[in-house]
């Protein structure tokens, strides 16, 4: 459906960006409203701009006042020279206000633009960060981060460089056609006479060449998330020669973009030069009509110069339109990708009313819990379970089970979608989602390390820390030894995700992180998987300090782990199928090199964890 041209019909569903937008930029309307002013009177002065010209042009002429539209009496009496004087020096004065008035708007714009837009980055950042793990599951790392860097740095720079002009433009072609037609209304008619061919180009084209930006900006993602995925596991790459793989993936990618950049810029071209093509018609009209009237005295020279300067002038926001075409609609593109962003909903939110958590006793209890990640496929059923304060609870069972699903309800990662998790009798929803994470630490199978100094790795998350209370923490973890035995100790600055560790060494400083926070209520969460048989010693001794005095939640599949529990618990098919105190042994076949084939389809936790009390 065809609609007038204009800058806010060249970007569809402005009003829609616009409504998502409005509460970053509402705090700039100060800013705003003073360029805006400034815009106005540049606007003006570009109106007076050719009317010096004018003036010299009808005396040189020797046009009658009566035979022009506009004529000032007072300055028939002047000489020459004295009349070329003052619309010389009028011209510059003209040019230096219009000068200082155009530098006042892109500037007050540009911080306006820029201000707002760092702000929607870093909300979009906040917003990105609690969406929920099914989200992140299925989304791409490399493309969120285009989304939120490449796209709002897009949205930022052509709304500055191009949007804000095409709106002084559209506001210099509304006066300058307004003194076109009181100055000659049939003449402006004729002038006007192509527009509706230059609106059809320009919506067509315009139509065209945002839906080929929309597939550039996708491919981009595409790249990038490929990229990503790439270093993110290149000793896994590298190891199976999967380079050649990730290479062919985005060189497709690659290529893609390649084709569908060009075909941007070929339909940006072929609107600027078409739209070339019909304002010279409507310039050659106009200059054909208007000289006729000039000869019929019916227009005077100077006049027919400024309805021609003024027509030249009007068409500019199509010929920028036209130039930023490619632009516009790449920008486009990016704001529904952020747009897209902000509308997605976290599944955990925080409850109106909900309050901050008291400090725990860490009494929990899991009553009633039902849970799926996809309807019809429950991963628990059912599940009451009860753990007192200060007791340590190991959770075994078959990968599937539910035994991580559990800690990542008891974190409210997820919700239930029956039952509750309570903690010291209180439902934790009803808790604000930082108080909650607060009072938890969490020691993941997958320890994750920063590039930062090892002081700094250790104190994440933990607010402002003591050197002592760090180093008390290292030496919980039984990591102090080897912390000192790196070049700088603890202000070595470590690669990223810790890659140059080991995974023992990872695993305790992931401890004494955990240490440091001193909370109530811990997480582990297969903290020994991966590990040899010395950084499993050596782990679960860090572990079993660490959780002293703690509520534990010991998630595992390894008997010498389940040994330092006061409770295990078995799950099966998000079920507990049993529970009691442990008697743990090694099953000899188990163990035993040879045997490794038939290691694979057996459950260690049922061959080597014998479980007395049954329920």
């Amino acid at each position: 459906m065809a609609r007038p041209v204009s800058v806010l019909a060249s970007v569809p569903g402005i009003s829609h960006f616009l409504r998502v937008f409005a509460p970053f930029v509402r705090p700039q309307r100060g800013l705003i409203g003073g360029a805006l002013i400034a815009l106005l009177l540049g606007t003006l002065l570009r109106i007076l701009e050719p009317w010096p010209l004018k003036f010299v042009i009808d005396r040189i002429a020797g046009q009658s006042p009566e035979r022009g539209r506009v004529s000032i009496q007072a300055i028939q009496s002047w000489e020459p020279t004295t009349l070329l004087s003052v619309a010389a020096l009028a011209l510059v004065a003209i040019a230096a206000l219009r000068a200082g008035a155009s530098y006042l708007s892109t500037v007050g714009f540009a911080l306006a633009g820029n201000r707002s837009l760092t702000a929607i980055r870093a909300a979009l950042f906040r917003h990105i960060q609690t969406l929920s793990l099914r989200f992140h599951g299925k989304a791409r790392g490399g493309d969120l981060v285009v989304r939120m860097i490449g796209d709002v740095g897009m949205v930022q720079d052509v709304a500055v460089t191009a949007l804000l002009p095409l709106l002084g433009n559209v506001l210099v072609l509304a006066g300058m056609f307004a003194v076109m037609l009181w100055l000659d209304p049939g003449l402006s008619m004729i002038a006007l006479s192509t527009l509706p061919l230059l609106a059809l180009a320009t919506w067509k084209k315009g139509r065209r060449i945002r839906e080929a930006a929309r597939k550039t900006r996708k491919r981009e993602g595409a790249m990038a998330a490929t990229a990503a995925e790439s270093f993110g596991a290149i000793k896994t790459v590298q190891s199976l020669s999967l380079d050649g793989r990730f290479a062919e993936d985005f060189s497709g990618h690659n290529s893609a973009s390649l084709q569908e950049g060009v075909r941007v810029k070929r339909l940006s071209a072929g609107l600027e030069r078409g739209v070339d093509v019909l304002i010279a018609l409507s310039t050659a009209l106009v200059l054909w009509f208007g000289a006729r009237r000039v000869l019929a005295g019916e227009l005077s020279p100077g006049e027919l110069l400024v309805f021609l300067f003024y027509l030249k002038g009007a068409f500019r926001p199509l010929r920028d339109f036209a130039k930023y075409g490619a632009r516009l609609a790449k920008a486009s593109a990016a704001a529904e990708r952020i747009v897209e962003l902000f509308e997605t909903e976290a599944e955990i939110r925080q409850l109106p009313g909900a309050r901050k958590a008291p400090a725990f006793k860490g009494d929990m209890a899991f009553e009633g819990i039902g849970f799926a990640y996809e309807p019809g496929h429950p991963i628990l059923r059912g599940i009451d379970l009860r753990i007192a304060a200060g007791s340590h609870v190991a959770l075994i069972g078959a990968s599937g089970s539910g035994k991580s699903t559990l800690s990542s309800l008891l974190l409210r990662l997820y919700d239930p979608q029956s039952g509750r998790v309570c903690i010291d009798g209180a439902d934790i929803r009803g808790f604000t989602l930082e108080s909650l994470r607060g009072q938890i630490s969490v020691v993941l199978q997958d320890t994750l390390l920063f590039a930062a100094s090892v002081r700094d790795n250790i104190a994440y998350g933990a607010g402002e820390v003591s050197e002592e209370r760090i180093r008390e923490a290292a030496r919980l973890a039984l990591a102090e030894d080897f912390i000192l035995a790196l070049p700088q100790g603890y202000d070595t600055v470590l690669g990223e995700r810790g890659v140059t560790l080991s995974n023992g060494q990872r695993q305790r400083l992931a401890i004494a992180r955990a240490a440091v926070r001193d909370t109530p209520i811990l997480i582990l969460d297969e903290p020994t998987t991966s590990l040899d048989r010395e950084n499993e010693r050596l782990v679960l001794r860090a572990l079993t300090r660490l959780a002293y005095g703690r509520t534990t939640l010991h998630i595992t599949h390894r008997p010498e782990a389940a040994r330092i529990a006061d409770r295990v618990l078995h799950l099966e098919q998000g079920t507990i199928v049993e529970q009691g105190h442990h008697d743990v042994r090694e099953d000899h076949n188990e163990f035993t090199a040879g045997a490794s084939q038939q290691q694979d389809s057996r459950r260690p936790d049922r061959d080597a964890v014998i479980l007395v009390g049954r329920r």
